[in-house]
């Protein structure tokens, strides 16, 4: 009788560790697969900025903000000036 009281306790027990261990594996599923899905949410993230990034660095862009906003316009031969060292060469520097 004591035998089967030992049995059962220990069955009782194995039945718990069961289902604490099921339980467990779930709920790591669960922060496994949200884990993922914020992973493919912030690769979907990061190209999207890659994209708006090449956008904004775009040749055309950088010339027409830089005439818009700093009033830049391209060098031409007409507004150039050309400085000239003097003819012994020293032009102030050591």
């Amino acid at each position: 009788m004591r035998l089967n009281l030992v049995l059962l306790a220990l069955l009782l027990a194995s039945a718990f560790h069961l289902v604490e261990q099921q339980y467990q594996s779930r709920r790591l599923y669960v922060a496994k697969e949200r884990a993922r899905a914020e992973g493919a949410r912030l690769q979907a993230e990061h190209e999207r900025l890659v994209v708006e990034q090449r956008a904004l660095a775009a040749p055309a862009r950088v010339q027409q903000l830089a005439r818009e906003r700093l009033r830049m316009h391209p060098a031409h031969p007409g507004i150039t000036e050309y400085v000239t060292l003097p003819a012994d060469g020293a032009g102030g520097m050591r």
